[in-house]
């Protein structure tokens, strides 16, 4: 069963910092690209960053380039996003995404809320 796990959101203020992690089980985790997506209640889910499987590239929205930054660890199954100099409107629920067959796999998000 396919498990993807966020941890490492929380309470920021603006120009802060935090880690998200996410931890994946289920699936051969270094054969899938990941994503990490962000959404604030009543809007539409917004991409954040991806990551191909071997971590050699990745890509990132306008709205956090320069400031995020994804990587991941294919010995422990994991991905994380490096968010600095935090503003308001990062305010969201952070999810994890794995483009898995037969269907695509989520997590349930982390909270992450920069506000002073």
């Amino acid at each position: 069963q396919v498990q993807l796990v966020e941890s490492g959101g929380g309470l920021a203020h603006p120009g802060g910092s935090l880690r998200l992690s996410c931890a994946a089980s289920g699936f051969l985790f270094d054969a899938y690209e990941m994503k990490w997506h962000r959404q604030v209640t009543g809007q539409e889910r917004e991409f954040v960053a991806s990551i191909t499987a071997d971590g050699d590239s990745t890509s990132y929205a306008d709205s956090v380039k320069g400031r995020f930054t994804i990587s991941r660890d294919n010995a422990k199954n994991t991905m994380y996003l490096e968010m600095n100099s935090l503003k308001p409107e990062d305010t969201a629920v952070y999810i994890c995404h794995a483009p898995t067959w037969p269907r695509d796999s989520w997590g349930q998000g982390t909270q992450v809320t920069v506000s002073s």
